[in-house]
C-alpha cells in the first residue's frame, strides 16, 4: 500500500502521524511511505531521519494527497485540505465528526474511506487511539490550569499546592476517565486537595481504592457540580461520549457561582465541549474571560508537546495502520472489529450512529454497505 503523512497545518499543530521508527516497520512490509517535507520538524524529526528509515520526501502535501492510498495524519482535515480528500482513500486521523458539520459535510461529498482514532474500540469498551492522547491532556489540563490560576493572567492567584501554613488549591475534576484519572494524578502530585466526580460507580470505587488521600471521589449529578463550584479554583472538564458530543454538563448560569479567577480547562472541546460556554481556542490565544471565569480551550492540546505525543501516537496507532496497509481497509476492517467501529464515514455515508444523530443526517449501517 502506499501510506502518505502530509504535514499538519492546523495552527500550532506541531506533532506528526508516524515516527521515523513506525516509517520504518511499514516499509519492512514492502509498502511505501511518503512524507511530506518538514512533516516531522515540529515533533523533532528530520526529513533525513524518515529517509534513514526508508521512507520518501515529496515536496508538498498536494503530492502526498494525490499519490497516498492511505493518507495518516493527526487532526481532521481542514478547509484547506477538504479538496485534497479523494474518493475511496482512506484517511486514518482523529476527526471528531461529531463537533462539526462542515467537517462532515465536506467528508461525506469527498467519497473517501473516514476511519476516526477516536472510535476504534475494544471489546471491554476501551478507545486504544484516544487514551495516549487523553493521557496528555489529562496531565496538561492541570500544568496549564495551574498556569493560568497565576494572577498576572487574571486567575485567582493560587498555588495549587499551597505552602506550608496556606491551604493548598482546590480541583474539581468532572468525569473519572482517562483524561480525569491522570489529571488528578498530576493534581495530587502537586498536593492539591482534588475531587473527582463520576456517574459510574464502579469508576469511582477503582479510583477511591488507588488514588491517594488527597483525592476525593464523588457521584456527579447537577445538584453537587452547583455546590462544588463555588469552592474550586480550578475545574477540568473531562466528559466523554465516544463519537458523540459531550454533554453540557456546565452551563452559563453556573459561571455566576463561581468566585473570580476560578480556572475552567475544558478538554472535551474536541467533541464540543462539557461547558456551555465553550468554544476552541489556539495555543497562540488560549484563554478568554466570561463572567469573571477563565476558560482554557485549546482543541489541540497534546501539540504543545509534540515530541511526547507523537511518539505515544505512533506506539498506539502503528498495530492498526499495519493492519490496514497488510490487508487493506474493508479486509482489515471485517477481520477486526475494533477498527470496524472506527469507521464513521464510508463513500458518502455516515456509518456511525452518532455522527448522524449529532446533525440529524441519514445514518446507514455498515453491514448494509
Amino acid at each position: 500500500m502506499i501510506i502518505g503523512v502530509p504535514k499538519e497545518i492546523k495552527a500550532n499543530e506541531n506533532r506528526v502521524a508516524l515516527t521515523p521508527a513506525g516509517a520504518l516497520e511499514l516499509v519492512k512490509r514492502g509498502h511505501t511511505v511518503y512524507v511530506e517535507t518538514g512533516a516531522g520538524v515540529g515533533s523533532g524529526f528530520e526529513d533525513n531521519d524518515y529517509i534513514e528509515a526508508g521512507a520518501q520526501i515529496l515536496g508538498s502535501a498536494d503530492e502526498v494527497w494525490a499519490i497516498a492510498e492511505m493518507i495518516m495524519k493527526v487532526k481532521e482535515p481542514i478547509a484547506e485540505e477538504y479538496g485534497r480528500c479523494r474518493e475511496n482513500q482512506l484517511i486514518f486521523t482523529y476527526f471528531h465528526f461529531a463537533s462539526s458539520e462542515e467537517l462532515t459535510k465536506a467528508m461525506i461529498k469527498s467519497g473517501a474511506i473516514c476511519l476516526a482514532y477516536e472510535t476504534v474500540e475494544t471489546k471491554d469498551r476501551q478507545l486504544p487511539l484516544l487514551v495516549p492522547m487523553s493521557e496528555v491532556a489529562g496531565r496538561m489540563a492541570i500544568q496549564e490550569g495551574a498556569k493560568y490560576l497565576e494572577k498576572p493572567v487574571k486567575g485567582r492567584g493560587v498555588l495549587l499546592g499551597g505552602v506550608p501554613g496556606v491551604e493548598p488549591g482546590k480541583v474539581l475534576i468532572i468525569g473519572g476517565g482517562v483524561v480525569g484519572t491522570q489529571a488528578a494524578k498530576m493534581a495530587a502530585g502537586l498536593g492539591a486537595q482534588v475531587t473527582i466526580l463520576d456517574v459510574n460507580l464502579a469508576r469511582l470505587r477503582y479510583l477511591s481504592d488507588v488514588m491517594p488521600p488527597n483525592v476525593t471521589t464523588l457521584f456527579s449529578n447537577e445538584y453537587t457540580i452547583r455546590r462544588l463550584i463555588q469552592t474550586h479554583d480550578l475545574i477540568v472538564g473531562a466528559v466523554l461520549i465516544p463519537g458523540a458530543l459531550a454533554p453540557k454538563v456546565i452551563t452559563r448560569d453556573m459561571l455566576k457561582l463561581m468566585r473570580p479567577g476560578t480556572v475552567i480547562v475544558d478538554v472535551a472541546v474536541d467533541q464540543g465541549g462539557c461547558v456551555e460556554t465553550t468554544r476552541p481556542t489556539t495555543h497562540d490565544h488560549p484563554t478568554y474571560i466570561i463572567e469573571d471565569v477563565v476558560h482554557y480551550c485549546v482543541a489541540n492540546m497534546p501539540g504543545a508537546v509534540p515530541f511526547t505525543s507523537t511518539v505515544a501516537l505512533t506506539n498506539a496507532t502503528l498495530p492498526y495502520a499495519l493492519q490496514l496497509a497488510d490487508k487493506g481497509w474493508e479486509r482489515a476492517c471485517r477481520e477486526n472489529h475494533e477498527l470496524f467501529l472506527g469507521l464513521n464515514i464510508v463513500r458518502g455515508k455516515i456509518v456511525y450512529k452518532s455522527v448522524a444523530e449529532a446533525f440529524g443526517m441519514p445514518y446507514e449501517p455498515l453491514g448494509s454497505l
